[in-house]
């Protein structure tokens, strides 16, 4: 029975790298299936002019020439492009340095109801993008909106700003609105880490008779750093590819004077909608947009990793 027993576990050890490939197949099926297909198959589509859906007409690079040398095309483009970096860094400024300041409070032990604190801070994740950004369009109205109401009311001789109708103005507010609606993945996150955190650092720290600013600049940050650039790669991506916040509060037209068009937006109109300067739907140039949105994830994710990378403390 022994070497019945041993034969046995020879058998599992040497499939066990097929059992663990049977594990994976499902996960792999879903990927290639939902994510590696439409992404190469968005690749090749932008190889070809395919106006209005019909016959598909191999043109090369004609497409992407056309995104940085047609006079309308490339104007909006470059437009969209900055104003998704500025979208990207309001959210890296507010929301990612909030998030970090929230779960430095709620990691304090001596902190009470920080379960509920906690609640409050996520509960706007939860919500739809949808609902939250015609919520916040309502409160920002210049004409009943609440926050001009509290303005007024507290003696603001300027009271009736028009937040999301100023070109100025408009893109930062909106920002800031995402913002408000996503800290709480930022606060969890860095939470996380600083609980991974062990406790003998803290008591080495305080014996020492480190400040409160020391502790968390020199032993918090650094050990957090991976944290960071995970949090990092996720707010790029999401930026790049945020679609519907602008849609609910300032429609895909980027109101006003495209002052709010960012390249979700863009890509929307171009693609789908048809109303870039050729008025008709383009899947060829929309696809272009993609593609080269995702050339420049991948370097930003490349260089967020590097820059993060903590082994390189270590070497």
């Amino acid at each position: 029975m022994l070497n019945n027993m041993k034969s046995n576990i020879n058998i599992f050890t040497k499939n066990r790298g097929f059992i663990w490939f049977l594990y994976l197949v499902p996960a792999l099926f879903f990927f290639t299936a939902f994510m590696a297909f439409p992404l190469f198959n968005s690749i090749r589509l932008s190889f070809f002019s395919d106006k209005e859906f019909q016959t598909s007409v191999f043109v090369g690079f004609d497409n992407y020439i056309k995104i940085f040398t047609n006079a309308g095309l490339s104007e909006r483009y470059w437009k969209a492009f900055s104003h998704t970096w500025i979208f990207f860094g309001v959210h890296m400024l507010v929301q990612n340095v909030l998030g970090i300041l929230f779960a430095n409070l709620l990691s304090n032990k001596f902190l009470k109801g920080s379960d509920f604190y906690r609640t409050i801070i996520f509960l706007p994740a939860t919500l739809s993008i949808l609902v939250t950004g015609y919520l916040w369009k309502l409160i920002l109205n210049p004409q009943w909106g609440a926050i001009n109401l509290i303005l007024k009311n507290i003696g603001v001789e300027n009271h009736n700003v028009a937040w999301l109708g100023d070109p100025k103005m408009a893109l930062i507010v909106i920002s800031l609105v995402s913002s408000w609606q996503w800290v709480g993945m930022p606060t969890m996150m860095f939470l996380a880490g600083l609980n991974n955190i062990p406790e003998e650092l803290y008591e080495a720290s305080n014996i020492a008779g480190a400040s409160s600013w020391q502790i968390f600049r020199y032993i918090k940050l650094p050990l957090l750093k991976p944290v960071i650039g995970i949090i990092a790669i996720l707010t790029l991506v999401n930026n790049f590819n945020a679609f519907d916040v602008v849609f609910s509060m300032a429609n895909v037209n980027g109101a006003p004077q495209f002052s709010t068009d960012i390249l979700g937006t863009l890509f929307y109109r171009v693609g789908i909608a048809g109303q870039h300067p050729v008025g008709i739907p383009d899947p060829g140039i929309g696809a272009a947009i993609a593609t080269i949105t995702f050339m420049v994830l991948a370097i930003g994710v490349a260089f967020i990793m590097r820059l993060t990378d903590s082994r390189k403390g270590n070497e």
